[in-house]
């Protein structure tokens, strides 16, 4: 249980975050996106187009549950909570801290969702989506961390704060 796994909507700072905490801790940082498009030798927007969102969700599920890792920070793309074999796995590889922002922040942050890649349901909104992980996000929390108002230097001194109050890291 020596890993931090981030999870979050998009825009919350799940990898600029997780790279500073990394480094400020000596840990490894893996953005398992990179490492799905590693895998499959193809970008994500061409795996969702040629496997549908379905097919990249179980692709997702199965290369997040195969993640070895030991003090690592690791940063999954927002859809992992959709994949119950990955989160399962990443309840017993580490602590699993959710960056928290309000629809407004998310929105904001984001601009255009789709030319993010931010994928959706048919029909789907942004604000739908927003509601339908936020469920998820709070499930599978062992840390919730709230950056609506907060600067990302203070998010990362929350985190280490949080993390340190739980006994998880020691500095």
């Amino acid at each position: 249980m020596e890993n931090i796994i981030f999870i979050g909507m998009p825009a919350v700072g799940k990898s600029t975050i997780g790279v500073v905490v990394a480094k400020h801790l000596g840990y490894n940082f893996i953005d398992t996106d990179f490492l799905i498009q590693e895998r499959e030798k193809r970008l994500l927007r061409d795996i969702i187009a040629q496997e549908g969102l379905e097919g990249f969700l179980k692709i997702e599920d199965r290369i997040n549950a195969e993640v070895q890792a030991e003090h690592s920070v690791i940063a999954p793309g927002g859809s992992v909570v959709y994949c119950e074999n990955a989160m399962k796995h990443f309840k017993e590889i580490g602590i699993i801290v959710y960056l928290k922002a309000s629809f407004e922040t998310i929105s904001k942050r984001l601009g255009n969702a789709k030319k993010r890649g931010v994928v959706f349901r048919e029909n789907q909104t942004l604000e739908d989506l927003y509601s339908e992980r936020t469920a998820l996000f709070e499930k599978y929390a062992d840390v919730t961390i709230c950056e609506d108002g907060v600067s990302l230097e203070d998010t990362f001194e929350l985190v280490l704060d949080t993390l340190r109050d739980s006994k998880f890291v020691t500095d």
